[in-house]
């Protein structure tokens, strides 16, 4: 029988949908939930909650990816890491399972993980991760989001709003992001020194 869930609508972000399920929900419960609502952004909170978000705009589908492709480029030249794309599941060490528009994983922490746990959403801790935000995010969810990332003990993490032409950096010990307005490029530090992210490309794309 199919799970029944009781729904908290945000109504502050109708797309944006809050679902508590019961105790006995569990993890392998919660990957076939997301696989058999693919087309939908599906995360989980430490807390245990689903969150669910309604698929990404065109432009924001593009920004995405071309920031992924950039990093993953480089990575590819690096050798060190790996990058994987939004649509991939990470467990971070607090339980939440979230889904970074794009990370980099180094390749140590890849291989620690045994292939049968990879099929779903392993165990992972990304040192480096970006959020694009769309047009449907909040910038609080994203702010919180990203701090949950510090908080996990992710290095290094980028949040960018095309909206407002600002790059957000996120670092461990610091609540406030360094707010970057209009930069054409950004410079990676920390795990991901010699990445450089080419802004003045995509925005040039989306006009």
């Amino acid at each position: 029988m199919a799970a029944v869930f009781p729904l908290a609508l945000d109504v502050a972000a109708l797309e944006r949908v809050i679902v508590r399920p019961v105790d006995e929900f569990t993890d392998d419960d919660f990957f076939d939930f997301c696989q058999e609502h693919e087309l939908l952004r599906i995360e989980r909170n430490s807390a245990g909650e689903i969150i669910i978000m309604a698929p990404v705009g065109t432009e924001g589908g593009f920004a995405e990816l071309e920031v992924a492709a950039e990093l993953r480029d480089w990575a590819k030249k690096n050798g060190r890491g790996i990058v994987l794309s939004s649509s991939a599941g990470v467990t971070l060490p607090d339980k939440s399972v979230f889904s970074p528009d794009a990370c980099w994983i180094p390749i140590e922490r890849w291989k620690a993980v045994p292939p049968g746990k990879r099929r779903k959403f392993a165990p992972l801790l990304p040192a480096f991760v970006i959020e694009v935000r769309s047009p449907s995010d909040r910038r609080k969810d994203l702010h919180e989001k990203m701090l949950s990332y510090i908080r996990n003990g992710v290095e290094l993490g980028w949040m960018i709003d095309p909206q407002s032409r600002t790059v957000s950096i996120y670092k461990p010990g610091q609540e406030t992001p360094v707010e970057l307005n209009d930069p054409q490029r950004v410079k990676g530090e920390g795990p991901v020194t010699g990445f450089v992210l080419d802004l003045k490309r995509i925005y040039d794309q989306l006009g």
